[in-house]
């Protein structure tokens, strides 16, 4: 490059940043000309396929004319240069001049180009060096502009890889505005002789990279693929890099006196840039480099790094040390950089370099916190910003578990503050119970607010969101006041025995008089008769169901029964204190045995002795004690010891929320479990709450039995809905009004409905609050499948698979404390009133919140940990680029980056294909679940960048997952909806996942390619944390699938399919050997090949349900499957046995199996003695079996078999009635039901 002017002095004008030399006026107005044409052409409202290739093309033609005006001005060929101006001229004046002479013109020219292209590729480096630094501006104005023209037209193609465009632009707008600096003077030569040679290249390969791109969007076959040069756009931006480091150390070092607000404005840039390249570097190494210690502490350092640049400029680093600590930062960088390239290189000086990493950052921090930054934070001002403190902690213990166990290389940084703070707040949240909360008040509130402190400074440095101030300072300091609190804690409260009940002090509650019963007549009646009759001993009748649903009231109705207060000589009614202080509680009963009348209270004296002034009273006598809302089975042990157990007809009446209870304290009576009111007890319920004694009106009769039914049974949700209806004036419309808003008139007048819920939510066990409040995540009136709610409860991270007993514990206490309404096995349902409660508990503890569409930036959800984005109606991608679809806005302040935890999105109508979203600026994610949008490249490749996920659902057309999947270290369930017909092929990364439990490929997923790579046959990879695999296709090749499942050894759920591969024979087939799987218990065995062929190896002993598809059974496979110990359900489908003949059963016995199922099943006859070959059968499920003619006689004697199905097999109706007829004869019941299909 010749030296330019050195002492000219002079500011150069816009002209200078003209995109083409002024001396060339006509290739000027041309490219003008042509770009005026394209943006008219574009504009237009009728789109179709002609017009945008002719706008691509033309857009190609202006890019080209960019650089080749510029690059190539001494070479430029006359017959192009008129070519493109006739083409020109043709396109602004097309009058009288024919538009199909117009496109050959063009094939012609875009001929010319790529020919052109194709001779100068690799231009000369000559042609940089004799460049004055006025034409080196102008060159890269020119590349700019080029870049500019190209993103506008085919931003959809090259959106994939648009980051690193981004970054490759904003480095030539630094090196431009560099060499700017020289023009003006505020350089001087010598300062930057050494780095021009570099530049020059730099330019030069930029040119030809454009060349490159240019000459791909022309190809005839695929104008639009352009990830054919990412290669190349990957290894320009490892030159560049380089460059643009050298160029901003030698501004941070040369210039940091200067007062030019040029260098001011340049060097403002710097962070932006260096921020860009080290994630730039951190997906490359992601998606290149495998993880080793060596990577490990690179990205280490990539994150401190960040943290850094991130805050540089927010006024925190000390004005006169700007320039010094980012001369460091650029250090850092180009060190962190040669040791990425070394890595590649499998050079061995990268290793002992890499050991300084760690001490770096070490050195940084210490510079920073003593030279660098500006006097430290306060983060007193931060205080607890909810209301349910246990909650608060049991999510924030939670989530620092999770981080502790976490192989995330962000969380290294500060691991081990992690871990202290995770240990100091297990041992103070020990000492709170509710008693300790209330009455150390001030402590607990304390607690609350540097526990939250933690949360934020944790989450603002691992989100790099204002987070170095909290790296250098708060966290530090937050951990030191952790500990000084639970020092204190452990002074001033006694630690709570193991036994200590964790439960909320004394709430006032009392028994309901005057109350209006409506229904439980039969339970009346039931309840007087047990205790009125039945066994002389003790005996304890409990009353079990849901809050609101009339326990006490069916109680008490008992209580002042005449029947009953005559036939026992002494009674008693306690309400269970909701403190556990059983002498207070007896007392109260021994004040009512021996008649003291005024009611109970604290300044009563409790006797130490009352437990045995008690049983003294009620020995001899025939009593009847109400324990009403009994909480806990020791509390219950408690209170009835004294009780004499002498032969005197005594009774308990027991009322509780929780099913445990009532067992635990069952004698001879089992549990009465309450029922819903039926819709006319409702109606009855309601109207005599409004209108007394007197009868409804007719013109209110049908919008008061509506109101009565949307209560849904609930007696104390009638109860208050009454009392809203009755203070109104008797109009239809009023009620309406109330009707259609009954939700809200239940929150005017809440108070009671809150309490009872509120109380059984206070005494569910901390694990199990945020799953019962998570309920709220479903609609109204929804039948919740458990095994969906499970999933639900792990993907938050409130239960870990590690042990899915835990979450079978979760429902049943939530079923037991009856906030939960079981129907089955599979179903349960949650009552509206509890969804409420819920979904405002939810709301107000900021756990999750809905979003009506993508853009929305609801501030009532900023700080919530959960979002649900539901988008109604179907969004299109917009060609135009204004308004491109977003998932979260990252161009504004993102308030979710230091919450969000968890993350849905649900199209309410139809799917959409995303091609922009902000998803790896939401670092902290856990759980994402996009099933309901179609993914592109783009958007997988930034999932791969969250690397705290641990539980991801998507769809996606491609074939395989990005290579950044491996950086998913923390995931443990993947479910991908894959493009149907295809199979997901498993890259060799599927291996690095070592926490994978749950694996779902919904149209089916096989290794690359099947196993013969090298790296899936390397004997240590094996995903032993793998619980369940669905979906997976194997070729049915020898030695191949053996070698598979030996590395899922503790596999327990499998669908395999064994696919017949081209070219391969029946003959051919090898199943694999599922006997090595030990701990499997259900699984899901295909075979589509052209002919039936059979498995001949052992199943595992450990199987409980297995479905077989596409098999040939004989005799010994089908002895084999009926000698599994622990087989309980058995599926058959388009199988053969015994080549389409009998099925001959003697000597076969399914010791365990209750369910059979055969669907398809090509045999003819069936000799089996039921009662002896299925001795526990419930239900037989026979479709379409075409051949079998009848039902063997015998299935009437399996005492247990209660349901027989027949789908479309009309032959079998006879055999069946037969059946059911003989059963009614041997047993004299109507017992054996039959469902017939077609």
């Amino acid at each position: 490059m010749e030296r330019g002017k050195e002492n000219e002095g002079q500011t150069k004008g816009e002209d200078n940043k003209s995109l083409v030399p002024s001396r060339d006026v006509l290739h000027w107005k041309d490219l003008v000309n042509l770009q005026y044409f394209i943006y008219e052409l574009d504009s237009r409202r009728v789109h179709n396929c002609l017009i945008e290739e002719l706008t691509l093309e033309l857009t190609c033609v202006s890019a080209f004319c960019h650089l080749y005006y510029t690059f190539f001005l001494e070479s430029c060929n006359d017959e192009m240069s008129n070519e493109i101006h006739d083409l020109v001229q043709s396109l602004c004046h097309p009058s009288g001049v024919d538009m199909q002479l117009v496109n050959e013109k063009l094939c012609d020219l875009l001929v010319k180009i790529r020919s052109y292209i194709s001779s100068h590729i690799y231009a000369e480096p000559s042609r940089v060096t004799a460049m004055t630094e006025d034409r080196f501006i102008e060159l890269l104005n020119a590349i700019l502009e080029y870049f500019k023209c190209l993103i506008w037209c085919c931003y959809e193609s090259m959106f994939p890889s648009m980051t690193q465009y981004n970054l490759l632009q904003n480095v030539i707008y630094n090196l431009r505005d560099f060499l700017e600096l020289k023009v003006i003077g505020c350089v001087e030569y010598e300062t930057i002789e050494y780095v021009l040679p570099h530049l020059q290249l730099m330019a030069l390969r930029i040119v030809n990279f454009c060349f490159t791109l240019l000459d791909c969007l022309l190809e005839d076959s695929d104008k639009s693929d352009v990830s054919l040069v990412d290669p190349k756009l990957a290894n320009l931006l490892v030159e560049v890099i380089p460059v643009e480091l050298e160029v901003m150390l030698i501004c941070c070092t040369n210039l940091k006196g200067s007062k030019s607000e040029e260098v001011e404005q340049l060097v403002e840039a710097f962070p932006d840039i260096l921020r860009e390249t080290l994630i730039h570097l951190q997906e490359h190494m992601v998606n290149v480099l495998t993880p080793s210690a060596s990577t490990c502490n690179i990205h280490v350092m990539i994150e401190f790094l960040l943290i850094i640049l991130t805050d540089v400029l927010k006024d925190v680093i000390r004005h006169d040390k700007l320039f010094v600590l980012l001369a460091r930062v650029i250090e850092l960088t180009k060190e962190v950089f040669v040791l990425v390239r070394n890595i590649e290189e499998n050079m061995n000086e990268a290793s002992d370099a890499n050991l300084n990493l760690m001490e770096n950052i070490e050195l940084l921090k210490e510079d920073l916190k003593n030279d660098f930054l500006k006097a430290r934070a306060d983060s007193s001002q931060l205080r607890f910003p909810m209301s349910d403190g246990p909650l608060f902690m049991t999510l924030l213990l939670i989530n620092l578990n999770d981080l502790v166990n976490s192989n995330a290389y962000s969380v290294s940084l500060i691991k081990e503050e992690i871990g202290q703070v995770k240990k100091d707040l297990e041992i103070i949240r020990s000492f709170f119970g509710y008693v300790e909360q209330t009455f150390h008040r001030d402590l607990w509130t304390r607690v609350l607010d540097v526990a939250y402190e933690a949360e934020h400074a944790i989450n603002s440095i691992l989100a790099r969101d204002h987070g170095l101030l909290q790296l250098i300072f708060i966290l530090p300091d937050t951990v030191e006041k952790i500990k000084l609190v639970k020092t204190e804690v452990q002074e001033k409260i006694p630690r709570r025995g193991a036994n200590a009940p964790n439960k909320p002090i004394e709430r006032n509650s009392s028994i309901t008089v005057g109350k209006i019963i409506v229904g439980f007549e039969e339970e009346t009646e039931w309840i007087i008769r047990k205790l009125t009759s039945g066994p002389a001993e003790i005996d304890v009748i409990s009353i079990v169901g849901m809050p609101g649903i009339g326990k006490t009231t069916l109680a008490y109705r008992v209580y002042n029964h005449k029947s009953i207060v005559d036939h026992f000589d002494v009674c008693a009614w306690c309400t269970v204190d909701q403190e556990r202080n059983e002498k207070k509680l007896l007392q109260k009963i021994f004040n009512q045995v021996i008649g003291l009348k005024e009611q109970f209270n604290e300044d009563h004296h409790i006797d130490d002795d009352v437990a045995d002034k008690l049983r003294k009273q009620l020995f001899g006598k025939r009593y009847l004690i109400v324990l009403d809302d009994m909480w806990d089975a020791a509390t219950l042990d408690e209170l009835t010891r004294p009780f004499p157990e002498l032969r005197k007809g005594s009774r308990v009446i027991l009322t509780s929320r929780k099913k445990e209870v009532a067992l635990h304290g069952k004698c001879h009576s089992d549990p009465l479990y309450l029922q819903l009111l039926r819709s006319e007890e409702s109606w009855e319920l309601l109207e005599k709450r409004v209108f007394g004694e007197e009868r409804c009106p007719d013109e209110l009769k049908d919008v008061g039995e509506k109101i009565a039914r949307k209560c849904d049974g609930l007696p104390l949700v009638l109860d208050l809905i009454g009392g809203v209806i009755s203070r109104k004036e008797k109009k239809e419309a009023l009620w309406l009004e109330v009707l259609n808003n009954l939700s809200s008139f239940i929150f005017k007048d809440e108070e009671e409905v809150v309490k009872v819920i509120q109380l059984s939510y206070d005494h569910l066990s901390d694990h199990v609050k945020p799953c019962f409040v998570c309920l709220a995540r479903y609609p109204k009136d929804k039948n919740i499948r458990i095994s969906e709610l499970k999933d639900l409860w792990i993907s938050q991270g409130f239960v870990h698979q590690i042990e899915m007993r835990s979450a079978e514990e979760v429902v049943d206490e939530l079923i037991s404390s009856s906030l939960v309404i079981p129907f089955d096995n599979s179903i349960c349902k949650i009552h509206d009133l509890v969804h409420d409660f819920c979904y405002i508990k939810s709301r107000k503890e900021k756990l999750f919140h809905f979003i009506g569409c993508l853009n929305a930036s609801s501030s009532s959800g900023m700080m919530a940990r959960g979002i649900t984005i539901r988008c109604e109606n179907l969004l299109r991608f917009n060609r135009k680029k204004e308004n491109p679809i977003v998932l979260l806005n990252r161009e504004k302040e993102n308030p979710y980056v230091k919450h969000l935890l968890t993350l849905k999105v649900i199209y309410g109508l139809g799917h959409c294909h995303h091609h922009k979203s902000h998803l790896k600026h939401l670092r902290l994610l856990k759980s994402l679940d996009l099933k309901g949008i179609t993914l592109t490249d783009s958007l997988l490749n930034e999932i791969g960048m969250l690397i705290h996920l641990k539980y991801l659902i998507i769809q996606t057309q491609a074939n395989t997952l990005p290579p950044s999947f491996s950086n998913l270290c923390n995931l443990e369930t993947l479910v991908v909806k894959n493009r149907e017909g295809s199979c997901m092929i498993l890259s060799p990364w599927f291996w690095s996942l070592a926490k994978l439990r749950d694996v779902r490929m919904e149209y089916g997923a096989v290794f690359c390619p099947y196993i013969n790579e090298p790296t899936v046959l390397d004997e240590d990879l094996r995903l032993e944390n793998l619980r369940t695999l669905y979906e997976l296709y194997l070729p049915g090749l020898e030695d191949t699938e053996d070698i598979i499942f030996k590395r899922f050894t503790n596999l327990q759920n499998l669908r395999v399919c064994i696919e017949q591969p081209e070219d391969c024979s029946a003959e051919k087939i090898c199943f694999p050997r599922l006997d090595v799987l030990n701990e499997l218990e259900q699984l899901r065995l295909y075979s589509f090949w052209d002919s039936y062929n059979e498995y001949t190896h052992g199943f595992p002993s450990s199987l409980k349900k297995m479905k077989l598809l596409g098999l040939a059974l004989t005799y010994d496979t089908l002895s084999r499957i009926a000698r599994l110990p622990n087989l309980q359900e058995l599926i058959l489908k388009c199988t053969i046995i015994n080549e389409g003949k009998e099925w001959n059963m003697e000597d076969v016995t399914f010791q365990n199996l209750k369910y059979l199922k055969l669907y398809r099943v090509e045999f003819s006859e069936w000799q089996v003695d039921a009662e002896k070959s299925f001795p526990v059968l419930k239900k037989l499920d026979i479709r379409e079996c075409c051949k079998l003619m009848e039902i063997p006689d015998s299935f009437g004697d399996i005492a247990s078999l209660e349901l027989i199905k027949v789908w479309h097999s009309p032959q079998l109706k006879v055999s069946i009635f037969n059946i059911k007829e003989y059963v009614e004869v041997m047993t004299g019941e109507d017992k054996l039901k039959l469902h017939i299909f077609g």
